[in-house]
């Protein structure tokens, strides 16, 4: 891109409009060969673009975000990016079923419809409710979490609260949200899952987790809980009296080049964490350990793990008491 176009992109999450190019100079033949099969730009939406190179370093989310703002960036009529689109803007961490559609909010549209990828959603909001975010009209945290609840269900609405509150949200803002919306439709299972959320959880994962935890019946999970003996600690996803549960999520074991978090060999960290795990079943009088990982908590294997947690946390209590 010329400088004058890159300016534009980088003050648009790395996305520029037809009309931002042509008004830089770029001839019709120009945009043509640039977005061509081996062009240096991607159609990210139609009349907008973004360099190849720069979507190719990206990730789904980070692709599904400039696809955000390229729809965005060619409405007409005034929209505020909501649900999940605006989850992706305000750094929310996105489960891979929110992605299928880019989401706006626009007052006065007359019912709900989808065209082209974007479902438009009609509904007031007001001005506490939305967030600038590099120019673009963004649904705030607490009422992105509730649209999100009852858009996709209480499951997916617990993992947004959860996100919101560690975000910075407050439960009275959320709270806030759930009243204004009065009786729309799906509030109930927006506002019950408000009700659980915790900032504690870190991630998608551990949010699911504490949720299976929850459906256990054995009391209520204090999450990030820290375990010391002398100078050593160690924190925990969840605790419930003696027993912790632990989220394992595979990107701690995947070195940083590929998008993990690993910055040693996968055999260390494994040892590592077998000592840590070992030095907290023995420490202050003992603990029970449970981990779970992504796939152990959908379906039939979901079923399975509850029984086996339900079994590992019984253990422990008849162990070490329920203290």
């Amino acid at each position: 891109m010329r400088p004058e176009l890159q300016a534009i992109a980088a003050t648009q999450g790395g996305i520029v409009t037809r009309a931002q190019a042509v008004a830089c100079g770029y001839t019709e033949r120009e945009l043509k060969t640039a977005t061509g099969h081996r062009g240096p730009w991607v159609v990210v939406r139609r009349g907008c673009y973004a360099e190849r190179e720069v979507w190719g370093r990206l990730d789904d989310d980070g692709r599904y975000r400039l696809e955000v703002r390229a729809a965005l960036l060619v409405q007409t009529r005034k929209a505020a990016a909501s649900h999940a689109s605006a989850a992706a803007l305000l750094g929310m961490p996105l489960r891979p079923r929110w992605r299928e559609l880019v989401h706006v909010t626009r007052p006065g549209v007359t019912g709900s419809r989808t065209e082209n990828g974007v479902k438009h959603h009609r509904a007031s909001c007001r001005d506490s409710d939305l967030v600038l975010i590099d120019g673009l009209l963004v649904t705030g945290l607490a009422r992105t979490a509730v649209d999100i609840g009852r858009e996709h269900g209480y499951e997916d609405g617990v993992v947004a609260s959860d996100a919101g509150l560690r975000l910075g949200a407050t439960r009275n803002d959320m709270n806030e949200v759930v009243d204004e919306m009065g009786h729309w439709p799906d509030i109930i299972r927006a506002r019950s899952a408000v009700q659980v959320a915790d900032g504690g959880s870190q991630n998608v994962g551990e949010s699911l987790m504490r949720l299976m935890v929850l459906e256990l019946g054995i009391g209520v999970p204090e999450t990030q809980y820290v375990v010391r003996e002398g100078s050593r600690w160690a924190e925990v996803d969840v605790r419930v009296g003696r027993h912790l549960f632990e989220f394992d999520g595979r990107i701690k074991y995947v070195g940083r080049e590929r998008g993990g978090v690993a910055d040693r060999p996968v055999e260390e960290i494994l040892w590592d964490e077998k000592q840590r795990e070992d030095w907290l079943r023995r420490t202050g009088g003992g603990h029970g350990v449970s981990r779970v990982i992504w796939s152990e908590m959908f379906g039939e294997q979901r079923r399975r793990t509850l029984r086996r947690l339900w079994t590992e946390y019984q253990q422990t209590v008849q162990r070490f008491g329920d203290d």
